[in-house]
């Protein structure tokens, strides 16, 4: 299965301690780009955390299903996680629906008997818009992002 960040409530005031913590990550980059949040796991978890409060932490589930399977070398283990995605993701019936325009939806579904290490790329570049240009200016203003910025990490345990 695909990786995904931790489930950590932030939103109920835990302290940045429940982060991944790596030792040269700089939180004040995140204000720069989306794909700087992307790129730090701790980032990802308080990102995930606002997607959630905002009842669409599906979008980040699914670009990281993407990152994953483009990864794969292996066609029988591609067609099994390309399934999983689809099913998950991208079905029109599916738990996690993601929104995309339904001519991509249609696409993915008629390419789903052989899928390709692209087979989600229309949708992922979609998905990554929406949080860039939606979610990611809302995440940067939300108290989830403020408290994370002005707390320096494990300080509170010295």
């Amino acid at each position: 299965m695909w990786r995904t960040p931790g489930r950590f409530s932030l939103t109920a005031g835990c302290c940045c301690c429940c982060l991944p913590q790596d030792p040269l990550e700089d939180r004040q980059a995140w204000t720069q780009s989306v794909d700087k949040v992307l790129a730090s796991k701790a980032g990802q978890v308080a990102f995930r955390e606002f997607l959630r409060s905002e009842h669409s932490e599906e979008n980040l589930q699914f670009w990281l299903a993407c990152e994953d399977y483009k990864k794969i070398k292996s066609v029988p283990e591609m067609i099994t996680c390309a399934n999983r995605i689809y099913s998950d993701f991208v079905h029109t019936e599916a738990p996690r629906q993601i929104n995309i325009d339904c001519q991509t939806r249609e696409k993915i579904s008629r390419n789903m008997s052989q899928p390709s290490p692209t087979s989600f790329d229309a949708a992922q570049k979609t998905i990554y818009c929406l949080m860039s240009r939606d979610c990611y200016p809302r995440f940067l203003n939300s108290d989830i992002c403020a408290r994370l910025l002005r707390t320096t990490p494990c300080l509170e345990l010295i």
